[in-house]
Protein backbone atom coordinates (compact mmCIF):
# COMPACT_ATOMS: atom_id res chain seq x y z
CA UNK A 1 0.00 0.00 0.00
CA UNK A 2 1.60 3.39 -0.99
CA UNK A 3 2.04 6.15 1.45
CA UNK A 4 -0.78 8.21 -0.57
CA UNK A 5 -3.20 5.21 -0.22
CA UNK A 6 -2.51 5.29 3.77
CA UNK A 7 -3.15 9.08 4.23
CA UNK A 8 -6.17 9.99 1.55
CA UNK A 9 -9.04 8.52 2.88
CA UNK A 10 -10.69 8.83 -1.21
CA UNK A 11 -8.01 6.22 -2.21
CA UNK A 12 -8.49 3.44 -0.11
CA UNK A 13 -7.14 0.10 -1.27
CA UNK A 14 -9.30 -3.03 -1.17
CA UNK A 15 -9.17 -6.62 -2.02
CA UNK A 16 -11.35 -8.57 -4.31
CA UNK A 17 -11.92 -11.60 -2.51
CA UNK A 18 -14.14 -15.11 -2.89
CA UNK A 19 -17.61 -15.79 -1.65
CA UNK A 20 -21.13 -16.02 -2.34
CA UNK A 21 -22.38 -13.40 -4.59
CA UNK A 22 -25.89 -12.67 -4.67
CA UNK A 23 -27.63 -11.34 -7.64
CA UNK A 24 -30.44 -8.76 -6.78
CA UNK A 25 -33.06 -9.06 -10.12
CA UNK A 26 -35.75 -7.69 -8.32
CA UNK A 27 -37.29 -9.73 -5.59
CA UNK A 28 -37.92 -9.06 -2.11
CA UNK A 29 -34.99 -8.57 -0.02
CA UNK A 30 -36.37 -10.99 2.06
CA UNK A 31 -35.39 -13.43 -0.01
CA UNK A 32 -32.07 -12.24 -0.47
CA UNK A 33 -31.91 -12.27 3.29
CA UNK A 34 -33.24 -15.43 4.21
CA UNK A 35 -30.68 -17.27 1.62
CA UNK A 36 -27.86 -15.31 3.35
CA UNK A 37 -28.91 -16.31 7.05
CA UNK A 38 -27.51 -19.66 6.85
CA UNK A 39 -24.27 -18.63 6.08
CA UNK A 40 -24.31 -15.77 8.53
CA UNK A 41 -20.14 -15.38 8.97
CA UNK A 42 -20.14 -15.19 5.69
CA UNK A 43 -19.63 -11.71 3.55
CA UNK A 44 -22.43 -11.51 1.19
CA UNK A 45 -21.65 -9.13 -2.05
CA UNK A 46 -25.06 -8.33 -4.21
CA UNK A 47 -25.13 -6.99 -7.54
CA UNK A 48 -27.21 -4.25 -8.10
CA UNK A 49 -28.04 -3.88 -11.05
CA UNK A 50 -27.07 -3.07 -14.28
CA UNK A 51 -31.04 -3.45 -14.88
CA UNK A 52 -32.54 -2.16 -12.05
CA UNK A 53 -35.13 0.57 -11.56
CA UNK A 54 -32.94 2.54 -9.15
CA UNK A 55 -29.53 2.75 -10.60
CA UNK A 56 -30.34 5.55 -13.53
CA UNK A 57 -29.29 3.48 -16.01
CA UNK A 58 -27.51 0.46 -16.58
CA UNK A 59 -25.12 0.89 -13.56
CA UNK A 60 -23.71 -2.10 -11.85
CA UNK A 61 -23.50 -1.64 -7.96
CA UNK A 62 -21.29 -4.13 -6.63
CA UNK A 63 -22.16 -4.01 -2.79
CA UNK A 64 -20.58 -5.97 -0.10
CA UNK A 65 -22.74 -5.89 2.77
CA UNK A 66 -22.92 -6.80 6.52
CA UNK A 67 -27.00 -7.57 7.23
CA UNK A 68 -28.19 -4.45 5.71
CA UNK A 69 -24.81 -2.29 6.30
CA UNK A 70 -23.30 -1.61 2.85
CA UNK A 71 -19.43 -2.32 4.12
CA UNK A 72 -17.75 -1.55 0.46
CA UNK A 73 -19.84 -0.34 -2.71
CA UNK A 74 -18.08 -0.30 -5.73
CA UNK A 75 -19.18 0.76 -9.44
CA UNK A 76 -19.29 -1.20 -12.54
CA UNK A 77 -20.21 0.93 -15.77
CA UNK A 78 -19.34 0.59 -19.65
CA UNK A 79 -22.90 -0.95 -20.15
CA UNK A 80 -23.98 1.37 -22.30
CA UNK A 81 -21.24 2.68 -24.36
CA UNK A 82 -21.79 3.74 -27.93
CA UNK A 83 -18.49 4.73 -29.23
CA UNK A 84 -19.46 8.30 -30.11
CA UNK A 85 -16.31 9.87 -29.41
CA UNK A 86 -14.88 7.90 -31.59
CA UNK A 87 -17.54 8.07 -34.32
CA UNK A 88 -17.01 11.93 -34.63
CA UNK A 89 -13.50 11.63 -35.67
CA UNK A 90 -14.90 9.63 -39.06
CA UNK A 91 -17.50 12.61 -39.53
CA UNK A 92 -16.61 16.04 -40.69
CA UNK A 93 -16.74 18.74 -37.88
CA UNK A 94 -20.39 19.75 -38.40
CA UNK A 95 -21.75 16.37 -38.71
CA UNK A 96 -20.15 15.73 -35.16
CA UNK A 97 -22.86 17.58 -33.25
CA UNK A 98 -25.13 14.61 -34.01
CA UNK A 99 -22.96 12.19 -32.47
CA UNK A 100 -21.83 14.23 -29.05
CA UNK A 101 -26.30 15.28 -28.46
CA UNK A 102 -26.22 11.89 -27.84
CA UNK A 103 -24.03 11.15 -24.52
CA UNK A 104 -25.77 13.02 -21.64
CA UNK A 105 -29.01 12.73 -23.63
CA UNK A 106 -31.01 14.53 -20.51
CA UNK A 107 -28.96 17.80 -21.20
CA UNK A 108 -27.72 17.04 -24.78
CA UNK A 109 -27.58 21.44 -25.19
CA UNK A 110 -24.62 21.34 -23.18
CA UNK A 111 -22.48 18.46 -25.17
CA UNK A 112 -23.31 20.59 -28.02
CA UNK A 113 -22.44 23.82 -26.85
CA UNK A 114 -19.03 22.76 -25.03
CA UNK A 115 -18.05 20.75 -29.01
CA UNK A 116 -19.06 23.89 -31.17
CA UNK A 117 -17.66 26.58 -28.86
CA UNK A 118 -14.54 24.07 -28.98
CA UNK A 119 -14.37 24.44 -33.18
CA UNK A 120 -14.93 27.99 -32.68
CA UNK A 121 -11.98 28.65 -30.73
CA UNK A 122 -9.86 26.27 -32.95
CA UNK A 123 -11.47 28.32 -36.07
CA UNK A 124 -10.89 31.85 -33.91
CA UNK A 125 -14.34 32.75 -34.78
CA UNK A 126 -15.44 33.33 -30.95
CA UNK A 127 -15.70 37.09 -31.43
CA UNK A 128 -17.59 36.62 -34.80
CA UNK A 129 -20.67 34.92 -33.04
CA UNK A 130 -23.79 36.83 -33.75
CA UNK A 131 -25.84 38.38 -30.66
CA UNK A 132 -28.92 36.34 -31.30
CA UNK A 133 -26.67 32.95 -31.47
CA UNK A 134 -25.33 33.64 -28.18
CA UNK A 135 -28.41 34.66 -26.59
CA UNK A 136 -30.70 31.42 -28.56
CA UNK A 137 -27.68 29.31 -26.54
CA UNK A 138 -28.54 30.69 -23.08
CA UNK A 139 -32.44 30.19 -23.55
CA UNK A 140 -31.91 26.63 -24.79
CA UNK A 141 -29.10 25.72 -21.69
CA UNK A 142 -31.48 27.00 -19.31
CA UNK A 143 -34.78 25.69 -20.15
CA UNK A 144 -32.48 22.35 -20.55
CA UNK A 145 -31.44 22.85 -17.43
CA UNK A 146 -34.85 23.07 -16.05
CA UNK A 147 -36.14 19.84 -17.71
CA UNK A 148 -32.69 17.85 -16.57
CA UNK A 149 -33.54 18.95 -12.74
CA UNK A 150 -36.84 17.76 -13.27
CA UNK A 151 -36.34 14.24 -13.97
CA UNK A 152 -33.56 14.19 -11.24
CA UNK A 153 -36.31 15.46 -8.30
CA UNK A 154 -38.88 13.29 -10.19
CA UNK A 155 -37.20 9.98 -10.51
CA UNK A 156 -34.63 10.50 -7.43
CA UNK A 157 -38.56 11.20 -5.60
CA UNK A 158 -39.74 7.47 -7.50
CA UNK A 159 -37.02 5.78 -5.93
CA UNK A 160 -37.78 6.45 -2.24
CA UNK A 161 -41.58 6.07 -2.92
CA UNK A 162 -42.93 9.75 -3.42
CA UNK A 163 -44.85 8.80 -6.57
CA UNK A 164 -46.25 11.95 -6.86
CA UNK A 165 -43.19 14.10 -7.23
CA UNK A 166 -42.55 11.77 -10.00
CA UNK A 167 -45.37 12.38 -12.28
CA UNK A 168 -45.64 15.89 -11.84
CA UNK A 169 -41.73 16.18 -12.03
CA UNK A 170 -42.32 14.13 -15.86
CA UNK A 171 -45.47 16.38 -16.09
CA UNK A 172 -43.54 19.59 -16.44
CA UNK A 173 -40.88 17.98 -18.36
CA UNK A 174 -43.09 17.54 -21.21
CA UNK A 175 -43.88 21.01 -21.56
CA UNK A 176 -40.02 21.67 -21.92
CA UNK A 177 -39.78 19.08 -24.62
CA UNK A 178 -42.56 20.80 -26.30
CA UNK A 179 -41.02 24.10 -26.54
CA UNK A 180 -37.36 22.02 -27.48
CA UNK A 181 -39.70 20.62 -30.48
CA UNK A 182 -41.40 24.12 -31.16
CA UNK A 183 -37.97 25.79 -31.99
CA UNK A 184 -35.87 22.74 -33.09
CA UNK A 185 -38.05 20.07 -34.49
CA UNK A 186 -36.97 17.47 -32.11
CA UNK A 187 -37.64 16.67 -28.60
CA UNK A 188 -34.33 15.27 -27.98
CA UNK A 189 -30.89 14.78 -29.91
CA UNK A 190 -31.76 18.14 -31.88
CA UNK A 191 -27.83 18.86 -33.33
CA UNK A 192 -29.01 22.61 -32.94
CA UNK A 193 -25.90 24.32 -31.94
CA UNK A 194 -23.72 24.20 -35.33
CA UNK A 195 -19.95 25.84 -35.41
CA UNK A 196 -20.81 29.62 -35.99
CA UNK A 197 -24.01 29.80 -34.31
CA UNK A 198 -27.35 27.92 -34.20
CA UNK A 199 -29.20 25.80 -37.27
CA UNK A 200 -32.70 28.17 -37.24
CA UNK A 201 -34.04 31.25 -36.20
CA UNK A 202 -36.79 31.39 -34.13
CA UNK A 203 -40.21 29.99 -35.19
CA UNK A 204 -43.27 32.62 -35.16
CA UNK A 205 -44.80 32.65 -31.72
CA UNK A 206 -41.84 30.72 -29.94
CA UNK A 207 -41.33 34.07 -27.64
CA UNK A 208 -45.63 34.02 -26.67
CA UNK A 209 -44.36 30.48 -25.84
CA UNK A 210 -42.10 30.89 -23.81
CA UNK A 211 -43.89 33.24 -21.82
CA UNK A 212 -46.06 31.28 -21.03
CA UNK A 213 -44.15 28.31 -20.26
CA UNK A 214 -42.22 30.91 -17.77
CA UNK A 215 -45.72 31.92 -16.32
CA UNK A 216 -46.63 28.30 -15.39
CA UNK A 217 -43.81 26.84 -13.88
CA UNK A 218 -43.82 30.14 -11.39
CA UNK A 219 -47.35 28.46 -10.17
CA UNK A 220 -46.02 24.71 -10.09
CA UNK A 221 -42.72 24.67 -8.94
CA UNK A 222 -43.93 25.96 -5.33
CA UNK A 223 -45.52 22.24 -5.74
CA UNK A 224 -42.29 20.72 -4.84
CA UNK A 225 -41.02 22.53 -2.39
CA UNK A 226 -44.84 22.43 -0.58
CA UNK A 227 -44.87 18.34 -1.21
CA UNK A 228 -41.01 18.00 -0.37
CA UNK A 229 -39.38 20.53 1.31
CA UNK A 230 -40.90 20.19 5.32
CA UNK A 231 -42.22 16.46 4.63
CA UNK A 232 -40.53 14.65 7.66
CA UNK A 233 -40.41 11.88 5.93
CA UNK A 234 -38.92 13.20 3.08
CA UNK A 235 -36.46 14.98 4.84
CA UNK A 236 -35.81 11.92 6.88
CA UNK A 237 -35.01 9.52 4.03
CA UNK A 238 -32.72 12.66 2.00
CA UNK A 239 -31.03 14.22 5.67
CA UNK A 240 -27.69 13.10 6.39
CA UNK A 241 -27.67 10.72 3.75
CA UNK A 242 -24.79 10.54 0.93
CA UNK A 243 -22.59 13.02 3.22
CA UNK A 244 -19.48 14.57 1.22
CA UNK A 245 -17.56 17.32 2.20
CA UNK A 246 -15.62 19.88 0.64
CA UNK A 247 -12.46 18.48 0.72
CA UNK A 248 -13.79 14.83 -0.40
CA UNK A 249 -15.28 16.44 -3.30
CA UNK A 250 -11.86 18.28 -4.28
CA UNK A 251 -10.02 15.10 -4.23
CA UNK A 252 -12.55 13.71 -6.61
CA UNK A 253 -13.14 16.43 -9.34
CA UNK A 254 -16.44 16.65 -8.11
CA UNK A 255 -18.78 19.55 -9.86
CA UNK A 256 -22.14 20.74 -9.79
CA UNK A 257 -24.68 20.53 -6.93
CA UNK A 258 -22.89 18.14 -5.48
CA UNK A 259 -19.89 20.33 -5.04
CA UNK A 260 -22.45 23.46 -3.92
CA UNK A 261 -24.15 21.51 -1.42
CA UNK A 262 -20.94 21.78 0.54
CA UNK A 263 -21.42 25.44 0.88
CA UNK A 264 -18.84 26.28 -2.43
CA UNK A 265 -20.03 28.64 -4.97
CA UNK A 266 -18.25 27.05 -8.09
CA UNK A 267 -20.53 27.26 -11.18
CA UNK A 268 -18.75 28.33 -14.39
CA UNK A 269 -21.60 30.73 -15.43
CA UNK A 270 -19.89 32.75 -13.31
CA UNK A 271 -16.61 31.92 -12.91
CA UNK A 272 -15.96 31.51 -16.53
CA UNK A 273 -18.25 33.35 -18.26
CA UNK A 274 -19.20 31.78 -21.63
CA UNK A 275 -21.81 32.89 -24.32
CA UNK A 276 -22.38 36.38 -22.37
CA UNK A 277 -23.75 34.53 -19.42
CA UNK A 278 -21.70 37.59 -17.61
CA UNK A 279 -24.50 39.69 -18.83
CA UNK A 280 -27.57 38.30 -17.06
CA UNK A 281 -28.81 38.82 -13.71
CA UNK A 282 -28.72 35.41 -11.76
CA UNK A 283 -27.66 33.39 -8.23
CA UNK A 284 -25.25 30.85 -7.63
CA UNK A 285 -27.14 28.55 -5.09
CA UNK A 286 -25.19 26.83 -2.58
CA UNK A 287 -26.31 24.99 0.89
CA UNK A 288 -23.82 23.95 3.71
CA UNK A 289 -25.68 20.47 4.27
CA UNK A 290 -23.30 18.45 2.10
CA UNK A 291 -26.33 15.73 1.73
CA UNK A 292 -28.99 14.73 -0.51
CA UNK A 293 -31.33 16.97 1.17
CA UNK A 294 -29.06 19.87 0.25
CA UNK A 295 -28.72 18.65 -3.33
CA UNK A 296 -31.97 18.48 -4.13
CA UNK A 297 -32.81 21.99 -2.57
CA UNK A 298 -30.07 22.89 -4.92
CA UNK A 299 -31.68 21.51 -8.03
CA UNK A 300 -34.98 23.46 -6.95
CA UNK A 301 -34.04 26.77 -6.50
CA UNK A 302 -31.90 26.92 -9.64
CA UNK A 303 -34.50 26.16 -11.50
CA UNK A 304 -36.72 29.06 -10.06
CA UNK A 305 -32.50 30.72 -11.36
CA UNK A 306 -32.84 29.82 -15.09
CA UNK A 307 -36.58 30.63 -15.05
CA UNK A 308 -35.09 34.20 -14.47
CA UNK A 309 -32.50 33.64 -17.15
CA UNK A 310 -34.73 32.13 -19.38
CA UNK A 311 -36.90 35.87 -18.75
CA UNK A 312 -34.10 37.85 -20.01
CA UNK A 313 -33.24 35.24 -22.90
CA UNK A 314 -36.73 36.34 -23.80
CA UNK A 315 -36.68 39.99 -23.17
CA UNK A 316 -33.72 40.04 -25.27
CA UNK A 317 -34.17 38.03 -28.32
CA UNK A 318 -37.72 40.12 -29.22
CA UNK A 319 -35.42 42.59 -29.85
CA UNK A 320 -33.50 41.34 -32.14
CA UNK A 321 -36.09 40.36 -34.29
CA UNK A 322 -34.79 39.12 -37.96
CA UNK A 323 -30.66 39.43 -36.77
CA UNK A 324 -28.54 36.36 -38.08
CA UNK A 325 -28.17 33.28 -36.38
CA UNK A 326 -25.36 32.51 -38.34
CA UNK A 327 -21.53 33.77 -38.67
CA UNK A 328 -21.38 35.67 -41.99
CA UNK A 329 -18.74 33.38 -43.25
CA UNK A 330 -20.48 31.53 -45.89
CA UNK A 331 -17.49 28.48 -45.70
CA UNK A 332 -18.96 27.82 -42.52
CA UNK A 333 -22.23 28.80 -41.62
CA UNK A 334 -24.23 25.25 -42.80
CA UNK A 335 -26.78 25.78 -45.50
CA UNK A 336 -29.61 25.43 -42.70
CA UNK A 337 -32.41 27.75 -43.39
CA UNK A 338 -35.39 25.38 -43.96
CA UNK A 339 -38.59 25.57 -46.10
CA UNK A 340 -40.63 23.09 -45.74
CA UNK A 341 -42.13 21.66 -48.99
CA UNK A 342 -45.57 20.38 -49.80
CA UNK A 343 -43.59 16.55 -49.04
CA UNK A 344 -42.64 17.31 -46.13
CA UNK A 345 -38.66 17.90 -46.89
CA UNK A 346 -37.04 20.37 -48.73
CA UNK A 347 -34.19 23.12 -48.21
CA UNK A 348 -34.66 27.45 -48.92
CA UNK A 349 -36.29 27.63 -51.61
CA UNK A 350 -34.47 30.73 -52.82
CA UNK A 351 -31.31 28.65 -51.70
CA UNK A 352 -32.25 25.74 -54.04
CA UNK A 353 -32.74 28.40 -56.89
CA UNK A 354 -29.52 30.05 -56.37
CA UNK A 355 -27.61 27.08 -57.06
CA UNK A 356 -29.08 25.28 -59.36
CA UNK A 357 -30.22 27.81 -61.80
CA UNK A 358 -28.26 31.16 -61.25
CA UNK A 359 -24.99 30.13 -60.15
CA UNK A 360 -22.60 26.88 -60.70
CA UNK A 361 -19.86 28.26 -58.25
CA UNK A 362 -22.83 28.16 -55.43
CA UNK A 363 -23.34 25.27 -56.68
CA UNK A 364 -20.04 23.81 -56.17
CA UNK A 365 -19.41 25.42 -52.83
CA UNK A 366 -22.42 23.86 -51.45
CA UNK A 367 -21.70 20.43 -52.47
CA UNK A 368 -18.36 20.50 -50.98
CA UNK A 369 -19.52 22.15 -47.63
CA UNK A 370 -21.81 19.33 -47.17
CA UNK A 371 -20.20 16.38 -48.53
CA UNK A 372 -16.26 17.64 -47.28
CA UNK A 373 -17.04 19.99 -45.06
CA UNK A 374 -14.64 23.02 -43.66
CA UNK A 375 -10.95 22.93 -42.62
CA UNK A 376 -10.19 23.83 -39.08
CA UNK A 377 -6.60 25.03 -38.35
CA UNK A 378 -4.58 22.69 -36.44
CA UNK A 379 -4.49 22.77 -32.70
CA UNK A 380 -6.64 21.67 -29.52
CA UNK A 381 -8.83 23.24 -27.52
CA UNK A 382 -10.69 22.85 -23.91
CA UNK A 383 -14.05 24.49 -23.54
CA UNK A 384 -15.90 23.64 -20.27
CA UNK A 385 -19.63 24.75 -20.19
CA UNK A 386 -21.66 24.38 -16.62
CA UNK A 387 -24.13 21.02 -17.18
CA UNK A 388 -27.03 20.84 -14.68
CA UNK A 389 -24.57 17.70 -13.08
CA UNK A 390 -21.36 20.09 -13.19
CA UNK A 391 -18.71 20.60 -15.53
CA UNK A 392 -19.22 19.34 -18.85
CA UNK A 393 -16.30 19.93 -21.02
CA UNK A 394 -15.06 18.91 -24.87
CA UNK A 395 -11.40 18.57 -25.41
CA UNK A 396 -11.00 18.98 -29.59
CA UNK A 397 -7.45 18.46 -31.43
CA UNK A 398 -7.32 19.30 -34.77
CA UNK A 399 -4.68 18.40 -37.46
CA UNK A 400 -5.65 20.72 -39.83
CA UNK A 401 -8.18 18.63 -41.80
CA UNK A 402 -12.33 18.44 -42.34
CA UNK A 403 -12.73 16.20 -39.63
CA UNK A 404 -11.45 15.72 -35.79
CA UNK A 405 -8.17 13.82 -35.09
CA UNK A 406 -9.58 13.67 -31.43
CA UNK A 407 -12.91 14.87 -29.44
CA UNK A 408 -13.22 13.91 -25.84
CA UNK A 409 -15.49 14.91 -23.36
CA UNK A 410 -15.40 15.39 -19.60
CA UNK A 411 -18.87 14.51 -18.62
CA UNK A 412 -19.43 15.02 -15.23
CA UNK A 413 -21.56 11.71 -14.82
CA UNK A 414 -18.23 10.06 -15.22
CA UNK A 415 -16.37 11.92 -12.75
CA UNK A 416 -19.26 12.51 -9.68
CA UNK A 417 -19.76 8.79 -10.19
CA UNK A 418 -16.57 8.41 -7.82
CA UNK A 419 -18.50 9.60 -4.99
CA UNK A 420 -20.73 6.20 -4.78
CA UNK A 421 -18.69 4.42 -2.53
CA UNK A 422 -17.80 7.73 -0.03
CA UNK A 423 -21.28 8.37 0.05
CA UNK A 424 -23.01 5.01 0.40
CA UNK A 425 -20.10 2.98 2.70
CA UNK A 426 -21.23 2.86 6.54
CA UNK A 427 -24.61 3.53 5.53
CA UNK A 428 -27.93 1.37 4.72
CA UNK A 429 -28.85 -0.03 1.20
CA UNK A 430 -31.63 1.89 1.19
CA UNK A 431 -29.35 5.09 1.50
CA UNK A 432 -26.85 3.72 -1.49
CA UNK A 433 -30.98 4.76 -3.81
CA UNK A 434 -30.88 7.77 -1.88
CA UNK A 435 -26.64 8.41 -2.46
CA UNK A 436 -26.92 7.70 -6.44
CA UNK A 437 -30.25 9.62 -6.88
CA UNK A 438 -28.73 12.80 -5.55
CA UNK A 439 -25.34 12.63 -7.78
CA UNK A 440 -27.86 11.94 -11.04
CA UNK A 441 -25.69 10.46 -13.18
CA UNK A 442 -26.70 9.70 -16.62
CA UNK A 443 -25.37 6.63 -18.09
CA UNK A 444 -25.31 8.26 -21.63
CA UNK A 445 -22.73 10.49 -20.89
CA UNK A 446 -20.52 8.10 -18.48
CA UNK A 447 -19.82 5.39 -20.94
CA UNK A 448 -20.42 7.44 -24.72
Amino acid sequence: MSDQTRTDPFAQAYEAGGGRVYTVTGQDWDSVVSGAAENAEERIVVNMGPQHPSTHGVLRLILELEGETVTEARCGIGYLHTGIEKNMEYRNWTQGVTFCTRADYLSPFYNEAAYVMGIERLLDIEDDIPEKADVMRVLLMELNRISSHLVAIATGGMEIGALTVMTIGFRERELVLDLFELITGLRMNHAFFRPGGVSQDLPPGALEAIREFVKLMKKRLPEYADLCNANPIFKGRLEGVGHLDLAGCLALGVTGPVLRSTGYPWDLRKSQPYCGYETYDFDVITRDSADAYGRFRIRLDEMWESLKIVEQAADRLSKLEGAPVMVADRKIGWPAQLAVGNDGMGNSLDHIRHIMGESMEALIHHFKLVTEGFRVPAGQAYVAVESPRGELACHLVSDGGTRPFRAHFRDPSFVNLQCTSVMSEGGMVADVIVAIASIDPVMGGVDR
